[in-house]
């Protein structure tokens, strides 16, 4: 069952390195034939790459886990991801730091639903915000 507390929980800062080979990787699984990821020496990330920094997020980093949602009963309902400038490329080294900005609740046509909202900006090296992930999982009653 989802935590209502779990609402303004923030992780602790993690680093996400942009490499190359995981670019290329990325865009195979994704099936993108865009040549600017797979033949360049430093490609920019697909949009949606972002996503893969769950993998570089653990214990205190992931404030996800405080959010306590039943894997049985919960979906990934809406992933979104604004880049406040060009997007990161390989070579860069990104600081992210993700909060649960809202936990909510809904009644739904078969019941109750439960929505989390966390958010994820990254940085640069200079501190300045290039992009911002927003994830909301929704937990059906």
């Amino acid at each position: 069952m989802v935590d209502d507390s779990a609402a303004g929980r923030t992780g602790e800062p993690f680093t996400l390195d942009i490499e190359r080979g995981k670019i290329r990787e990325f865009a195979r699984a994704t099936r993108s034939a865009d040549p600017s990821y797979l033949d360049t020496e430093d490609p920019v990330v697909p949009p949606t790459f972002l996503t893969t920094a769950f993998f570089w997020q653990s214990g205190a980093a992931d404030p996800w886990a405080a959010v306590a949602m039943d894997q049985q009963r919960g979906l990934h309902a809406e992933q979104e991801f604004v880049f406040h400038g060009p997007p990161p490329r390989a070579g860069d080294r990104l600081t992210g730091v993700s909060r649960i900005e809202s936990v909510t609740r809904k009644e739904g046509r078969s019941g109750p639903l439960a929505f989390a909202v966390m958010v994820t900006e990254f940085r640069d090296g200079t501190g300045r915000l290039v992009a911002t992930a927003r994830l909301t999982g929704v937990e059906t009653g």
